[in-house]
Parts: C-alpha cells; sequence; structure tokens
C-alpha cells in the first residue's frame, strides 16, 4: 500500500473512496503512524446511513471504538487498485537498480503523453502516477485543453 503522505495528497487532489472488503485504512483523528485497518465484512464493515457511511468495528478489533466517519479515515489504496484506476495508460513497472538503491518505474500515458514516475515502493510509484491523472484531469476541467481527451480515464 502507499505511504500515508501520498494517500493525503491524492485525496486533497480529488481521488475519492467508495469502502470496500479489502480495502485499507488508517484512522486520520489518531496519532500518526497509527495502525492501519482493512474493510472486512466480519470485523470492520461500511454501514450506508442517510447522514453519510460509518465504518464499524465488530467484535475484539478494537476494543475502544465502536465506529468512525469515513470522512475521518484516509485510504490507503493497494497496487491493483492504483492501476486500474490507471486502466489503458499503465503500460509497464520495471525495476531501476539494486538493494538500497533499487527504484520502481511506472510507465503510464496521461493526457495521450507517456511519462515514468519512480519511487522506493512499486505502490507508491503508482500512487504518483495516480497523482498526476487526478491532477491534470483537474487542470483539464479548468478550461486548459488536454492532449488527447480519447483516452482519458475518470477518477
Amino acid at each position: 500500500m502507499i505511504s500515508v503522505e501520498l494517500a493525503r495528497a491524492l485525496r486533497t487532489a480529488g481521488l475519492r473512496w467508495r469502502p470496500r472488503s479489502g480495502d485499507s485504512f488508517v484512522i486520520e483523528t489518531a496519532e500518526p503512524g497509527g495502525e492501519v485497518f482493512t474493510v472486512s465484512e466480519m470485523t470492520v464493515e461500511v454501514h450506508d446511513f442517510p447522514s453519510g457511511q460509518l465504518i464499524g468495528f465488530n467484535g475484539t478489533t478494537e476494543w475502544a471504538l465502536d465506529s468512525v466517519d469515513v470522512g475521518d479515515t484516509l485510504w490507503l489504496p493497494r497496487e491493483d487498485q492504483l492501476r486500474e484506476i490507471l486502466r489503458d495508460g499503465f503500460r509497464r513497472l520495471e525495476t531501476d537498480g539494486a538493494g538500497e538503491h533499487r527504484l520502481f518505474l511506472v510507465t503510464a500515458v496521461i493526457r495521450g503523453e507517456e511519462r515514468t514516475f519512480e519511487a522506493v515502493t512499486a505502490a507508491d510509484a503508482y500512487g504518483e502516477a495516480v497523482l498526476d491523472l487526478v491532477v491534470q484531469s483537474l487542470v483539464s476541467e479548468a478550461g486548459e485543453p488536454a492532449a488527447d481527451e480519447t483516452d482519458e480515464p475518470a477518477v
């Protein structure tokens, strides 16, 4: 999963989360570096109410916590979820270097231009590509022409 800092940047840029089983998240109101939770039908469930979504903690998952508003959580998307957002724009994942100097490179076509994003983890490289996709989509929505409107993945 991606770093908390990159997850915050994605949320700030406009990436929205619809919680599903298997999704990982942290509680934003908790201490930095807090526990990572995973949505599961048995222990951590999403409840839909007219006022919004709550994530309920069942059983002994977190004895001091009954539920938390989705707005107080931060989604930590997995590599496969980030790749899904890139859709057909995703070209390849490669590594460069070895050991401590190893980097992951994700190449994707964003707004008609092939670009490469690098990071220490594959998930963060995917996340950087998605962040660029979201930001470029916002630039286009603000009235600047996009390089290629036909291949734009929705976010």
